[in-house]
């Protein structure tokens, strides 16, 4: 009877550290997306700097057909 009174130690630690794990992973996700789109913010302003300007396009003069 004196083991169903003492408490799973071992298991409230795995509980711990599994609510930890998650919250660690949460934030290195959420760190390496911003650096994904800092880095894509650089490359698109110097593909802007490449192009020539306004392109009408075919989907584009459709579009104003609609209008």
């Amino acid at each position: 009877m004196s083991e169903q009174s003492k408490p799973n130690e071992s298991r409230r630690q795995l509980l711990k550290n599994i609510g930890l794990g998650v919250a660690v992973s949460a934030i290195a996700a959420g760190t390496t997306t911003a650096a994904h789109a800092a880095v894509d913010k650089q490359d698109d302003s110097k593909k802007e700097t490449q192009t020539t300007g306004y392109h009408e396009t075919q989907h584009v003069r459709d579009y104003y057909e609609t209008l």
